[in-house]
């Protein structure tokens, strides 16, 4: 690949960082990416897209279990960026997260070279600019992780492998929509819905042969809502969520919430002819439809027929299929032994962590908060500031373990928390809205969710057997979402709301995973490339 200089000098420090603290049996992978701006017509109109190599959405990262990705970005935007790997653990490396309280930002003119590997990790994710409100721009694009060729996978090879973006989608450019929630007011309504950044007109198509089955990695890259997600007179047959092989159920319809990532099987079963594929808002009074098309090799004619409906407004049928989500027991993960050295639901917690949401005004203005805390960002990084010791930048215990009950207040939240804990969230959703909530670093058993309060009489309907692992979680109105996670990654991680109005707004903190080790079995040392900015500025990385 052309590197260019800057990008390959940083390109050689990274290459000495990792065969450092991994070895060089693992595979590298090399992306150059220059993100850009660029007119696009998504919804008819002309916007100002983030365009990665040109392309809207992102060229898709393809990878193996282990490899390490190497990912120079270059800024040509006017201002500052960030990208983020959303569901990618990058273990023991929260420097390389891509959010605000743990990377400084890459100026505008200036490159950035990534180090990611996915160590232990399969499956469908994706990427998203995570700074300003650029995500409404695009700039986003798929992951896949395969398994390695030694580890069986619970399914045959499939005869095609396609990404599938969803989201929902503003005519307004991410700039004016940015204008109107640092003015204090909600984001409105949208406008359509794309699939692979395509609306209705000149949508998406997927080429498929008759007989043959192929694999459709879904992700709701959106920024609020909900969607329902079929396919006309064809079924899915559920295989992987957020890199957890799953019991292999069929739907005719899938809910896919914001963040989420789902990996479905369908079959060209039916006669020749090209079908609808349907993607529609979820719990909206107005409810927003777009489609593209399932076009058989040997298609004697286009869609025809109505669009087919998808299901009610009602949540019952969405908490049901949610709840008919498990893992599968007998598949391998990234390792043979999926469930490692212990079973989830044989580990006693040590800690409850209950987290409530909030909507409210601070200084006549538009908040989010968790626990009554509404998230502002400091001016330094907070993982430079902890590792630099930087006083003054964040308080660890800055936000409560559980809901306060009073008004929403402005702090830079950090919740501290011990490394190896076993520990138990509780999301309480009191809004009529629903939820998404992700945690950066981590893939966590979703034990339980229901509607009504969550009291401890509630864990006894938890599911301690065959609880999917996944990286985002829905939360459904006037409901509770119980998780289960091993905190066994170190570092400053982010866990936010996923309606992106929302977590720029506050709906965020910071999940300080600690220990007062400095072995490199425990956390990396700050790679040598790393961004310094604010009050990290001028100091000096440690030698490796």
């Amino acid at each position: 690949m052309g590197f260019n200089v800057a990008a390959r000098g940083g390109v050689a420090v990274v290459l000495l960082f990792l065969i450092a603290i991994t070895g060089a049996e693992d595979p590298y992978r090399f992306f150059n990416w220059n993100v850009t701006y660029g007119d696009i017509y998504p919804l008819g109109v002309r916007q100002r897209g983030i365009l990665i190599n040109g392309q809207f959405p992102g060229p898709d990262i393809h990878s193996v279990t282990n490899d390490n990705l190497i990912i120079n970005v270059f800024n040509s935007l006017d201002e500052p960026f960030l990208l983020s790997w959303n569901g990618v653990q990058n273990r023991k490396n929260s420097f390389e997260d891509g959010v605000e309280g743990t990377t400084c930002p890459i100026p505008k003119g200036k490159n950035f070279t990534y180090i990611l590997q996915v160590k232990d990790q399969i499956g469908s994710f994706y990427y998203f600019p995570s700074l300003a409100f650029h995500k409404a721009a695009g700039g986003f694009g798929g992951i896949r992780i395969l398994s390695r060729p030694r580890i069986p996978v619970p399914f045959p090879d499939p005869a095609g492998d396609y990404t599938v973006l969803i989201g929902d989608w503003y005519k307004s450019n991410h700039t004016t929509l940015k204008t109107h929630l640092d003015r204090g007011k909600k984001l409105p309504f949208p406008d359509g819905i794309l699939i692979n950044g395509r609306g209705t007109k000149g949508g998406a198509s997927f080429n498929v042969e008759q007989g043959k089955t192929y694999r459709l990695r879904i992700s709701n890259v959106g920024l609020q809502h909900s969607l329902n997600f079929r396919i006309q007179n064809h079924k899915m047959k559920l295989v992987e969520v957020e890199g957890t092989h799953t019991l292999q159920t069929t739907y005719s319809s899938l809910d896919v919430h914001v963040g989420q990532s789902y990996s479905v099987l369908v079959t060209a079963d039916q006669s020749p002819r090209d079908y609808y594929i349907v993607v529609s808002t979820r719990f909206t009074s107005k409810v927003l439809t777009t489609t593209g098309v399932l076009h058989y090799s040997n298609s004697a004619g286009s869609v025809t027929g109505p669009i087919p409906g998808g299901p009610t407004i009602q949540v019952d049928w969405s908490l049901n299929q949610a709840r008919s989500i498990r893992t599968n027991l007998t598949a391998s993960g990234p390792r043979p032994n999926p469930q490692g050295s212990y079973h989830y639901g044989l580990v006693n917690t040590t800690r409850t962590i209950i987290l409530q949401s909030s909507a409210g005004q601070v200084n006549g203005k538009q908040r989010y908060a968790i626990n009554s805390v509404s998230y502002v960002a400091p001016d330094t990084p907070l993982k430079l500031a902890d590792y630099f010791n930087i006083s003054g930048v964040f308080r660890p215990g800055s936000i409560s373990n559980k809901p306060t009950g009073g008004g929403i207040y402005l702090d830079t939240s950090v919740m501290q928390a011990d490394y190896r804990a076993f520990v138990e969230i509780v999301f309480l959703n009191k809004e009529n809205i629903i939820q998404s909530y992700h945690l950066d670093g981590y893939s966590f058993f979703v034990v339980g969710m229901d509607g009504g309060e969550w009291t401890p009489a509630s864990r006894n309907s938890y599911n301690l057997r065959d609880a999917v692992s996944r990286c985002t979680t829905q939360v459904y109105p006037y409901s509770w979402t119980a998780i289960y996670v091993a905190l066994d990654n170190v570092g400053m991680w982010n866990l936010r709301s996923e309606f992106w109005a929302r977590q720029y707004l506050g709906q965020q903190f910071y999940l300080r995973v600690y220990t007062t080790s400095n072995s490199i079995r425990d956390e990396y040392p700050i790679p040598k490339n790393t961004r310094l900015c604010g009050r990290a500025n001028g100091r000096h990385t440690r030698p490796l």
